[in-house]
């Protein structure tokens, strides 16, 4: 996993104050938490609006839009994000570039049980059903 591609989706270093080099530093922003910024970042390379965002996310879009940027989330929220800020890393990736993922993000899926992969990121066990699925499409192997 490119650690940086993670980092860049969430706004960088700027906006994460430090840089993301192993799984250590994830449990750590994790804990001290992400800002509503890192989020927005998240929510504009989704194509989301923070309201869309909030639905993938354990905290109330009200509560969402009334933080500053610079307000840090909870933890379970922060590491919701930067869960989802992997899987599209990752979906980036596979798919060559941030439209195509997209494209893919929107579309029903056989292998997901007929769901859209975006319906799924909001439980964490249905980002890691689109991870999975991510990974067998990057090897080729048929769902």
């Amino acid at each position: 996993m490119q650690y940086s591609g993670v980092a860049d989706i969430l706004g960088g270093t700027k906006v994460l104050g430090r840089k993301l080099r192993t799984r250590m530093d994830f449990i750590e922003l994790g804990g001290a938490g992400v800002t509503k910024d890192a989020a927005g970042h998240l929510a504009r390379y989704l194509s989301l609006s923070l309201s869309g965002m909030a639905k993938l996310l354990p905290v109330t879009d009200r509560t969402l839009q009334r933080y500053s940027a610079r307000k840090r989330l909870s933890p379970a929220v922060s590491e919701q994000v930067l869960q989802l800020a992997e899987v599209v890393a990752r979906g980036t990736g596979v798919f060559g570039g941030r439209e195509n993922f997209l494209s893919w993000l929107s579309l029903p899926s056989a292998a997901l049980g007929g769901k859209k992969p975006i319906d799924l990121l909001s439980s964490r066990f249905g980002a890691e059903m689109v991870t999975d699925e991510l990974g067998r499409i990057s090897h080729g192997i048929p769902s």
